[in-house]
């Protein structure tokens, strides 16, 4: 099992190699880039005799009595001085080469030096230290609360196929996934926090504003209280599918001959489900948990973080993305690939725990 661990830490390398690689030429490629909205700004601003306009630490000038009519690259560049789309260019790091600028990301990044925002004037790992106890917390209980309502959902479906349980679970099922996370949100927050009935729950933020004057206990209670709200929008929009792969995967190994072979030699039906079922049934549930995870880590908690105004990474990322904020885009992509293939592995790891007849090792061979 040693020699598989570290094949599967050594192709993280290529993978990881490629996915950067892959978007780094794909957004260089793409409009709208970090000097054009710079452009934009100027174009869209008032100046008197001479303006300076600050970012990442340097200053820039414009005079207004002097405009080339020259030809550039940059569209909505017209009209402005050479010197001074050459000074935004350099603020950027956009004055070299394509291939230089990718080989220097890579050679920092194999340190996790990601450089600084170009629009928050912050470095990028202090971004992310910043946002990421939100996504951790929104994550960490949004999983474990999904894991623990659909798994033992699931198996009670399974053992009471066709029955009226079965009938009237699958149809909050069926609601559940029917209706939008965000949706449900907006709903919650209009029952309980303060819309239009009852204020039971606090509207936005991690924690109160006296949360530094609270005893222990109190900030434990505060913080799973402004949790609430946003775990149960996700947890509605969540369970159904993890429930009915649970339910559809213990039904297919029940129907199997081993499972009537130990009901034959006389183990109770508890007995067969937990000793012989429950780990074969497992392998499906544990084979999906890192995509359930990352997706509730970082992605599927983006609504969320916006209605509930909740300042975390998915929001981070997705502003960084319409700003171009390229430092902060691929700083962020490099953390949350290098975490799904780490997470994968860890799968992997817990595929022998629960079935310790899979060997991947000799699978290789």
């Amino acid at each position: 099992m040693t020699a598989y661990i570290i094949r599967r830490l050594l192709l993280i390398i290529p993978t990881l190699l490629g996915i950067m690689t892959l978007n780094f030429f794909v957004i260089q490629i793409a409009p709208g880039g970090p000097v054009e909205q710079m452009i934009a700004k100027l174009q869209g601003t008032e100046v008197s005799s001479t303006e300076r306009i600050s970012g990442g630490g340097e200053d820039i000038k414009r005079s207004s009595g002097s405009k080339s009519g020259g030809e550039s690259k940059y569209r909505g560049a017209q009209g402005l001085e050479p010197e001074l789309v050459e000074e935004i260019e350099r603020m950027y790091g956009f004055d070299k080469p394509i291939h230089v600028r990718f080989f220097q990301m890579l050679r920092n990044y194999v340190f996790f030096d990601f450089g600084e925002s170009f629009f928050r004037d912050r470095k990028v790992t202090d971004l992310i230290l910043e946002k990421m106890p939100v996504s951790i917390s929104l994550g960490v209980w949004s999983t474990l609360a999904v894991y623990l309502v659909s798994i033992p959902l699931g198996i009670r479906k399974a053992v009471r196929h066709g029955s009226r349980f079965d009938v009237w679970s699958s149809t909050i099922v069926i609601f559940g996934n029917a209706i939008p996370t965000f949706l449900f949100a907006i709903l919650l927050i209009i029952l309980f926090a303060g819309g239009n009935y009852f204020s039971w729950f606090p509207l936005r933020g991690l924690f109160s504003d006296q949360f530094e004057t609270l005893s222990w206990g109190e900030k434990i209670l505060d913080y799973f209280w402004h949790l609430t709200l946003p775990i149960i929008s996700i947890l509605i929009g969540a369970f159904a599918t993890l429930t009915m792969l649970t339910k559809n995967s213990f039904l297919d190994e029940i129907n199997k001959q081993y499972v009537m072979t130990a009901r034959a030699k006389g183990l109770t039906e508890r007995g067969v489900l937990y000793r012989h079922v429950f780990r074969n049934a497992m392998l499906i549930i544990i084979a999906g948990f890192p995509a359930a995870f990352i997706s509730m880590f970082f992605t599927g908690s983006l609504l969320i973080e916006i209605i509930f105004s909740l300042d975390g990474l998915g929001l981070l990322g997705f502003e960084s993305a319409l700003q171009r904020d390229y430092p902060l885009m691929f700083g962020t992509l490099y953390i949350f690939t290098l975490l799904g293939l780490v997470v994968g592995l860890i799968s992997d790891l817990t595929y022998t725990i629960v079935d310790p007849r899979i060997d991947f090792e000799s699978r290789e061979h």
